[in-house]
């Protein structure tokens, strides 16, 4: 990243970029090759004309808290191409409003069909005969209640609106089907507290969207309503995450419940209820507290819109269940701390899996047929600052 003071204007900007290399690395194939995606490429200018005002445009990442120990964004997550402004009033409010655009990679988004050339050239160009965007437009409201020594009470509202334009394409050979316009929302509220000391904090989470909003930015909608668009489908969301540090022992926490039903009246796969519990405690050794050991345990359960037959041979709702726990020895050259990086890991995992959770891979899968699985690996993990996603 690179930030600048402009003296002229007293003022500031900062260019973010950032990088994502994703699996395999040529060490482990051979094949001398990468797969590379931009992350982050965006301006942002702060305090130009107005002291505590915020603008920014271009491609970002752009969330708030997350649920550590699961990788998951539950409230506010966005990958977006466009531009948003941002206002820090000096009573602790901050207010946030964004719109971009994308385009997923489905033929609900986009269709490219050969057409003959004009003017009785030889030869076909391709002609796009569907070519319509998503739009997101968001905004998120957040305020401070300062309590004790660097302690507070984060409440904040967020909300986005989710629309694409009717289009038309070709499903046969000069067979055309209509599109309709489509639209959706999401709205939700978190409540944090924290204590400002060692990372010690608490996040509750309540998540509701609908419609196109209910499938996500990159998801083209499936199993629509009668009228062929997503009014009807749902999600409903509650999370919980947290850290909780004391001397040389902590322990972080992670928590949530999802329900989704698409926009079909009828119950099918897609439809389902989840959730997930899971608890990594931990202790820091030697005087200067560089080595650690960790323990994970999770309970994972999730039930589909279909039924299986039973031991009994009765029809049942699916409901697949995974129980997992973990050993992880670790060193911290940082000392002590549930987010000190660097971290260097050994892990081992053991995973157990039901018959339900076993059949929703395909027969000849390895894991529909293992009902245990043992996991050993090692991980480095060093986050070259955190700033540079810029989630404020």
């Amino acid at each position: 990243r690179r930030e600048d003071y402009w003296e002229a204007t007293d003022s500031y900007t900062r260019m973010v970029m950032t990088l994502a290399m994703a699996n395999p690395v040529f060490h482990y194939t051979g094949n001398f090759d990468v797969t590379m995606a931009i992350r982050n490429l965006y301006l942002e200018s702060a305090d130009l004309g107005v002291k505590g005002l915020r603008i920014w445009m271009g491609s970002r990442m752009y969330r708030g808290d997350d649920i550590y120990l699961l990788n998951f964004w539950p409230l506010d997550n966005l990958n977006t191409v466009g531009g948003g402004v941002g206002y820090y009033f000096k009573t602790r409010t901050t207010l946030k409003l964004h719109a971009g655009l994308n385009q997923p990679h489905s033929g609900w988004f986009k269709q490219g069909i050969d057409r003959p050339l004009p003017l009785n050239q030889l030869g076909a160009a391709e002609v796009a005969l569907l070519d319509r965007q998503k739009g997101i437009a968001s905004a998120k409201l957040d305020h401070v209640f300062a309590i004790g020594d660097g302690g507070g009470i984060k409440a904040t509202g967020y909300g986005e609106l989710h629309w694409t334009g009717a289009g038309q394409r070709e499903i046969a050979d000069q067979v055309y089907e209509e599109l309709p316009a489509d639209k959706g929302f999401v709205t939700g509220a978190q409540v944090s507290a924290f204590t400002g000391k060692r990372s010690t904090h608490l996040n509750l989470i309540a998540r509701y969207a609908g419609g196109l909003g209910a499938y996500g930015e990159f998801n083209a909608p499936y199993q629509l309503n009668l009228e062929r668009t997503s009014k009807g489908a749902r999600e409903l969301l509650f999370a919980a995450s947290g850290n909780y540090e004391r001397g040389p022992f902590g322990v972080m926490l992670g928590a949530y419940y999802r329900l989704f039903r698409n926009a079909s009246p009828a119950l099918d796969y897609h439809d389902l209820n989840e959730g997930i519990i899971i608890a990594r405690p931990q202790v820091w050794l030697t005087k200067k507290r560089w080595l650690g050991l960790a323990l994970e345990g999770s309970f994972q359960a999730q039930q589909r819109g279909v039924t299986i037959l039973d031991e009994a041979g009765q029809a049942t709702p699916l409901f697949a269940k995974v129980s997992r726990i973990g050993v992880i020895p670790f060193v911290s050259p940082g000392g002590q701390g549930a987010f000190t990086r660097p971290h260097l890991q050994l892990i081992y995992l053991l995973t157990a899996r039901d018959a339900a959770a076993r059949s929703l891979y395909v027969p000849e899968d390895v894991f529909a047929r293992r009902g245990v699985d043992h996991f050993i690996g090692i991980t480095a993990e060093w986050w070259f600052g955190s700033t540079s996603y810029f989630r404020d």
